[in-house]
């Protein structure tokens, strides 16, 4: 646990944690580290859902799976990325996706229900630890809204270059990588995958981008 503390510090969840501070609150929230391996699933859709979890190696994804089978990617994490912080902190009874490892990786999680109440020792850092998961909360919030503004729109075309364009708001340059294969960017935006592969095409073709696998410009 310790070899990581300095990488948490850097972490939204310990925003104005001192180092002594961030190894006092893992102590008396009972984090635990976990590994797994690549592909293995970390929650499945039904599980129940008590913990928030933060990636120390390692990448991961959540996916919504319907009832066909169909997979729809809704977010791809890195290191120091945190997860799954709205549904264990909503109290709700069954984890309403699937999180599964891209890769092999090592997950901090932290039992929820330890984070917004008080512990019996009255910690001093417990009020913060609540004003950064809020915050955090409330991130993601907006980045949800930003997918279904994506979603939203009409065209293949549409979609892309909405989600393009907020590549580029997010790097501040017209070159930027996105984390997501062709299959995992049809999924991402919920359209076939030979139907943005053509799409695609055209648009490099028309000069309105170039890519490289997932290297993209913006003409």
């Amino acid at each position: 646990m310790k070899r990581y503390i300095q990488q948490l510090q850097k972490n939204d969840l310990f925003k104005n944690f001192n180092l002594n501070n961030i190894e006092i609150i893992l102590n008396c929230l009972s984090a635990k580290i976990v590994t797994y391996n690549k592909r293995e699933r970390i929650f499945l859709q039904g599980d129940p859902i008590n913990f928030v979890g933060i990636i120390l190696s390692g990448s991961i994804r959540i996916i919504k799976e319907d009832i066909e089978g169909n997979c729809n990617i809704l977010a791809h994490l890195g290191v120091n990325d945190i997860f799954a912080e709205a549904f264990a902190c909503a109290g709700i009874d069954e984890c309403p996706v699937t999180i599964q490892a891209l890769e092999n990786c090592e997950i901090l999680f932290i039992d929820c229900k330890r984070i917004i109440r008080t512990c019996h020792q009255a910690c001093t850092f417990h009020s913060s630890l609540i004003q950064n998961i809020l915050s955090l909360i409330s991130k993601k919030n907006i980045l949800l809204n930003e997918k279904i503004e994506i979603l939203s729109k009409r065209t293949i075309r549409e979609k892309l270059m909405a989600y393009l364009n907020m590549q580029i708001q997010s790097t501040h340059s017209k070159k930027f990588s996105i984390p997501y294969d062709r299959e995992g960017l049809a999924n991402y935006l919920c359209i076939d995958r030979s139907a943005l592969s053509r799409e695609l095409c055209n648009m490099r073709n028309e000069g309105v981008i170039a890519f490289k696998k997932n290297e993209f410009e913006i003409l």
